[in-house]
């Protein structure tokens, strides 16, 4: 698995396999999740409570498998003092709403899924709900800024 991960990417920039699996991956989630927001809209919660748990759960994963680790290993030893520089600030910024957002997100999902604990528990679904989705397509915004910043016309992009 990690020789496919590693081999020259499909999207024809400077970028490995891996960084563009996980772009494609990101454009899924806001995609399912706009998909939810569409069925809320048209009251087909059921619907939209799968669509937004399974795309709240394909981000996890996807944080967890293929964004952390090149943050630690490209982004942190520079900081804090190479945070000026374009390569830090947009992958610092696009970490912290990503963060932001998945740690919402997740809140929001186990509310809407009935596992959340009582003393945490909300009744403002929407209000919840927007808050979430919007702090997504923002992390989603940001994540191909970042994608650009590493990849395409970048002299020197990581290699992990």
């Amino acid at each position: 698995m990690n020789e496919i991960l590693h081999q020259p990417g499909f999207l024809g920039t400077s970028a490995n396999f891996a960084a563009d699996m996980t772009l494609a991956l990101g454009l899924l989630v806001a995609v399912l999740l706009t998909l939810g927001v569409v069925m809320a809209v048209r009251q087909k919660y059921e619907v939209h409570r799968w669509l937004q748990t399974s795309a709240v759960v394909l981000n996890a994963i996807l944080v967890i498998w293929m964004m952390i680790l090149p943050f630690r290993d490209f982004v942190a030893p520079g900081l804090p003092q190479q945070l000026h520089e374009r390569f830090y600030y947009v992958t610092v910024l696009h970490a912290v709403v990503g963060f932001s957002a998945l740690t919402f997100g997740l809140f929001v999902m186990l509310r809407g899924n009935g596992l959340m604990i009582k003393p945490l528990r909300f009744n403002n679904y929407k209000l919840f709900m927007r808050i979430s989705y919007t702090l997504y397509m923002l992390a989603t915004l940001l994540g191909i800024w970042v994608y650009f910043t590493w990849f395409v016309n970048n002299p020197n992009p990581p290699v992990y």
